[in-house]
């Protein structure tokens, strides 16, 4: 039999990451009810931000849920009693600090762009990319209205990935994004010769991204996805400046090495308010043609191990494959390819999964005020 006192003490392991105490002794859980093997309660959050509000909902279902004898979760939002005042936020400048003022609003920019959400890893050679191109071309292939930005500027990969060359048009002095695939599409690749190198600064790359959302005609979109660099730089301080992202999905291999950079890189959102998606474990595993035999080799269960300790999803699994690579080379993502096989298979659940995950989180945001 489930047990009040057995939801309580699940409960308390979940900590405030803003207040430093469990959720139980800070007076969030509000209404619980147990019947028969199913719980419900209210998370009454005060001055959370968003991020905090998504995680805590997240581990709160998570531990009750793996209570023995629990079959159905529920967890309610709503309004409680202030809780003492949070520190002030921390600016942050170019060296991981927020700026003064806050980001400008996403309307003053992309008023027509439902969701943005940006593809990041913190450490390169993941295959951030092929998951942002075949993330896109997954949601498009949905019915959704797509468009990427390739915000790596010193390894602007989408263009190739994409099969698109072309330069970009203009009208009334703003610029026409490309479109390949179904997709509209900027990248800094469009505008200078491939091989020439890229050596900016922290304020180019911020004029850099400002000019991608304000300067370039999107129209309408549901969503427009950021193939961000690898690390904790510029690229990634400016995007969350300039406009309050719907959320990142985190991309990762399961291997150690992998997983110490990418909860660097959380961290760094998690700083700037950023909602965490989730996580994607590409290279997760390989299955040989010739056999069927499959082999971790990059390690195994790291992917679901970094999504277990921040309390998110892991949206999906990628399996490693030649066809993938050589798809991304010559500018068919296997999402078009071969879409019947494993691989695209798998991309469209992750663009469901990411779907999924933006509602919930919408329905974190506006919570009623209480009082």
């Amino acid at each position: 039999m489930v047990t009040e006192q057995a939801v309580l003490d699940a409960l308390r392991a979940i900590k405030d990451p803003e207040h430093h105490k469990d959720i139980v002794a800070l007076g969030l859980i509000r209404d619980l009810t147990i019947a028969d093997t199913q719980v419900t309660f209210t998370l009454a959050f005060t001055s959370q931000s968003p991020a905090s509000k998504a995680t805590m909902h997240s581990m709160a279902s998570r531990a009750v849920g793996q209570i023995p004898g629990v079959s159905k979760v529920q967890v309610k939002m709503g309004g409680g009693a202030q809780a003492r005042p949070s520190p002030p936020a921390a600016h942050v400048h170019a060296h991981g600090q927020a700026p003064a003022g806050g980001p400008a609003k996403s309307a003053d920019f992309i008023p027509e762009v439902k969701h943005t959400i940006a593809v990041s890893s913190g450490k390169g050679g993941v295959g951030k990319s092929t998951v942002t191109v075949n993330l896109s071309v997954a949601l498009r292939q949905s019915g959704a209205a797509v468009g990427i930005i390739d915000s790596d500027v010193y390894g602007p990969d989408i263009p190739l990935m994409l099969g698109s060359r072309g330069r970009p048009g203009m009208f009334e002095n703003r610029i026409i994004p490309v479109e390949a695939h179904g997709l509209k599409m900027m990248s800094i690749g469009l505008l200078v010769n491939e091989r020439e190198p890229l050596v900016w600064r922290g304020p180019m790359i911020h004029s850099f991204i400002q000019q991608m959302l304000k300067d370039v005609m999107w129209g309408a979109l549901d969503y427009l996805v950021f193939d961000m660099p690898p690390g904790t730089g510029d690229a990634q301080l400016s995007l969350s400046q300039v406009i309050p992202l719907s959320g990142v999905v985190m991309v990762t291999t399961p291997q150690e090495v992998a997983l110490l950079d990418v909860r660097k890189a959380i961290g760094m959102f998690q700083k700037l308010n950023v909602p965490i998606l989730g996580v994607v474990e590409n290279m997760s595993y390989f299955v040989a043609p010739d056999t069927g035999m499959r082999y971790s080799i990059f390690g195994e269960g790291g992917g679901r191990r970094l999504a277990e300790e921040y309390g998110v999803p892991l949206l999906a699994q990628v399996p490693l494959d030649q066809d993938t690579r050589v798809a991304g080379d010559e500018g068919m993502p296997i999402t078009l390819r071969r879409p019947d096989s494993p691989q695209a298979q798998t991309f469209r659940e992750l663009a469901a999964a990411v779907q999924r995950r933006l509602g919930e989180l919408a329905a974190l945001r506006p919570l009623p005020t209480i009082g």
